[in-house]
């Protein structure tokens, strides 16, 4: 974005108000998120106004209007100040312990009033500087512009007195339009992740807590306000994402009338405590406008997710991961024949899962002693690794560094390095321990054991696992006090020193499947494993919702065993294969137990991904709003339009003999486009009609209007079967 004059708002009295687009104005033609900042006096600039556009059709407000919108009461800054009259929860909690004896203990300095020194735009950042004084505190807020439309934002604060200063929370907080009366998060539990739940949005404070040391399973995700029925397609929406992998929150807040929504870090007591001149930051907090519903707004992560370093440019591999398989059971001679029959259908890597390092033959024991386990492999890993490396496939291994188990060489000698609230052991979970990051020696020795593993098998890809949640998070180097913040800046630290040392590795966030799914720990991975659940009738929602965030690219995606190991349903392998189909697709199943004809099958769905994952992870997603739960639609547009890949999903019955409709949206009008069915020679029959007219196998044409508006008949199809059709320019 080019660069906009950058007015300095100088402070003191009977200072007019400056009226400040962010980004430029430039920029709204693109439908970029905008906020307008005015700044009254020497106050911190509050937000008028945050959307796609501050106006109709793409056209900025001028000064004039944005002096009318300056005096309006319902501007809250980015920082809520209890000072200024807002009654909410405010932006800052915290307040300053006593400097001596005989001295209240603290509750000082607990409501500051900062003022501005200056505010300066560059390119495409906005970074605000106040101080306060009185209280001995310095603030600095950052906004920037990201590709894809979206801003994020984040408040740094120092002490600047004499005297320690306790932070209790710090949140970025962005007021929009009163008319968003609806919202939508997410909860949800393993095997069930990000449950869609709508509310209506009324009066209050609706606060969303992650106390569990990660980005669990019953995150928030991103927490949604909206116009009144939006849906997929329509609507104007609002969304927040705390990019952030420990303890956070999310907030939407009506409060006379004024709805506000933001988020943060969640803090334990006494976690971040500021001695004179120290500071702390915040977590980056994304937002988000769309004026084209959940799809819109889920095209402004997508694009940013895209312009990122870390993002797997290269077209995704298809993975074989043999944890279903064989999950403890590991034999060199099994896992190369696993090997052998991988390669046969079409998969491009191999990930060894647990089981592999010492004493781990169950879930019991063996965390934290990452040797190769000389009794299952005597030769150690080498024999496999270059097999599969003979048959043109990648190696890949799993590690879950961050835990031990007490069962393990590593506790026996070291049980003090675990997370514990004083000299208690936590109770287990999962049968583990983690392990406190927050102590420099165990860095070290992660970062030993897994770069020397790393380096000896040369291996390519990292599945990095965090199965438990973080229970008495506290550290014994500190005498029991929280560290969760410090141990979630240590992974980071972790990950960044492997990153570097071993740069051609492609690392997967796995955490107990469906965990640890955060815009932070996405600038470091290039893929997630979306859900343990591989039963794909159950996966649908999950991917469903996931793909708010993430881009189908990112969405670990895996073809299983006709019966689910975690619902023990039944489910064909066509309707398997379709679900994996639109995210990083990938095999879990002991295919030695496949028929030939199956695995025949599978071999022609890999191949119809390696022939269309360039659209599907280049384009933008979009999915069907129905008001009939048995049957979804979704699917991928490519950018320039020139094609499309829609999938029909029928889940069950439908309820209506007459034949379902398929629409295409986002098409060029006027453009006329063939349409065919995708699928497999031997797929099996979708539907139990005779009399209707087959799906489009040559191609048919029709323009993208019609396609839009009209869309194509499909055959009243039966349960648990997927319909894809491609749409490509005449």
């Amino acid at each position: 974005m080019d660069s906009v004059p950058s007015p300095r708002l100088d402070p003191g009295p009977g200072t007019a108000r400056f009226p400040l687009l962010f980004p430029a104005v430039e920029a709204v033609a693109q439908r970029r998120t905008t906020l307008l900042l005015s700044q009254t006096s020497d106050e911190l600039p509050a937000v008028l106004w945050c959307g796609t556009a501050p106006g109709q059709d793409g056209v900025a407000w001028d000064a004039e209007q944005g002096e009318r919108a300056a005096s309006s009461d319902s501007a809250v800054p980015l920082l809520p100040e209890h000072w200024r009259g807002w009654f909410g929860r405010p932006g800052l909690g915290g307040h300053r312990l006593a400097e001596a004896a005989g001295t209240p203990p603290g509750g000082r300095d607990w409501a500051p009033a900062f003022t501005l020194d200056s505010a300066l735009v560059e390119a495409s950042a906005l970074t605000l500087r106040a101080r306060d004084d009185v209280a001995g505190l310095a603030l600095v807020t950052e906004v920037e512009s990201l590709p894809g439309g979206a801003l994020r934002v984040r408040h740094a604060l120092t002490n600047t007195g004499p005297g320690a200063y306790v932070v209790d929370h710090l949140d970025v907080v962005v007021p929009v339009p009163s008319r968003a009366r609806e919202g939508l998060d997410f909860t949800g539990r393993i095997l069930h992740e990000r449950t869609p739940q709508r509310r209506k949005v009324i009066d209050g404070l609706w606060l969303r807590e992650n106390r569990r040391g990660k980005t669990a399973h019953d995150a928030a995700t991103l927490n949604i306000v909206g116009t009144e029925g939006f849906g997929f397609a329509t609507g104007e929406v609002w969304g927040v994402h705390v990019g952030w992998s420990g303890n956070h929150v999310h907030r939407t807040e009506l409060l006379d009338g004024i709805l506000t929504i933001g988020g943060g870090e969640l803090l334990l007591p006494g976690e971040v405590v500021l001695a004179q001149d120290e500071s702390y930051r915040t977590p980056w907090v994304y937002v988000a406008a769309s004026d084209e519903g959940l799809d819109g707004l889920a095209a402004r992560f997508h694009e940013y997710l895209r312009s990122l370093p870390a993002h797997p440019g290269s077209a995704r591999p298809v993975n074989f991961n043999v944890w279903e398989a064989v999950r403890f059971r590991h034999d060199t001679a099994e896992l190369i024949e696993l090997a052998e029959l991988a390669a046969e259908v079409g998969a491009e890597r191999f990930v060894l899962d647990d089981g592999w390092f010492r004493g781990r033959r169950s879930d019991r024991a063996g965390l934290g002693d990452w040797w190769v386990d000389e009794g299952v492999f005597p030769h150690g890993l080498t024999p496999l690794v270059d097999r599969v490396r003979e048959l043109g496939m990648e190696f890949g291994l799993w590690f879950e560094p961050e835990m031990i188990s007490q069962d393990s060489d590593l506790y026996r000698e070291h049980p003090e390095w675990i997370v514990s609230t004083g000299s208690r052991t936590p109770l287990l979970e999962r049968n583990q321990l983690v392990l406190d990051l927050s102590r420099p020696e165990v860095v070290r020795y992660l970062v030993e054991r897994i770069d020397t593993l790393l380096t000896e098998y040369d291996i390519s890809y990292v599945k990095w696992d965090h199965n438990r949640a973080v229970l008495d998070g506290g550290s014994g180097r500190t005498g029991g006090a929280p560290v969760i913040h410090a141990q979630t800046v240590a992974y980071y630290a972790l990950l960044d020193e492997l990153r570097r040392r071993h740069p051609r590795v492609e690392w997967e966030s796995c955490s107990a499947g469906g965990a640890r799914i955060d815009l932070e720990v996405l600038q470091r991975v290039q893929r997630v494993w979306t859900s343990d659940m591989t039963d794909a009738l159950a996966r649908h929602s999950i991917q469903r919702w996931t793909g708010q965030l993430l881009p189908p690219e990112y969405l670990g995606a895996h073809v299983a065993a006709p019966f689910s190991l975690y619902t023990g349903r039944y489910m064909p392998l066509d309707f398997r294969a379709a679900t994996a189909f639109f995210g990083h697709f990938g095999i879990e199943w002991d295919i030695r137990e496949a028929s030939t004809e199956d695995r025949a099958v599978l071999k022609d769905w890999v191949r119809l991904y390696k022939e269309h994952r360039t659209l599907l992870h280049g384009g933008r997603t979009v999915r069907g709003d129905t008001s009939d739960e048995r049957a979804w639609t979704h699917g991928v547009i490519a950018h320039d339009h020139s094609a499309a890949l829609m999938a029909h999903v029928q889940f069950e019955d439908g309820l209506n003999t007459t034949s379902p409709r398929l629409t295409i949206p986002g098409l060029l009008p006027d453009k006329e486009y063939r349409i065919r069915a995708v699928r497999p020679a031997a797929q099996a029959a979708v539907s139990r009609a005779d009399d209707i007219p087959p799906l489009p196998e040559e191609g048919s044409l029709m323009s993208g209007a019609a396609l839009a508006h009209i869309g194509i008949t499909l055959p009243p199809l039966c349960p648990l079967q997927v319909v894809l059709l491609l749409a490509e320019a005449a």
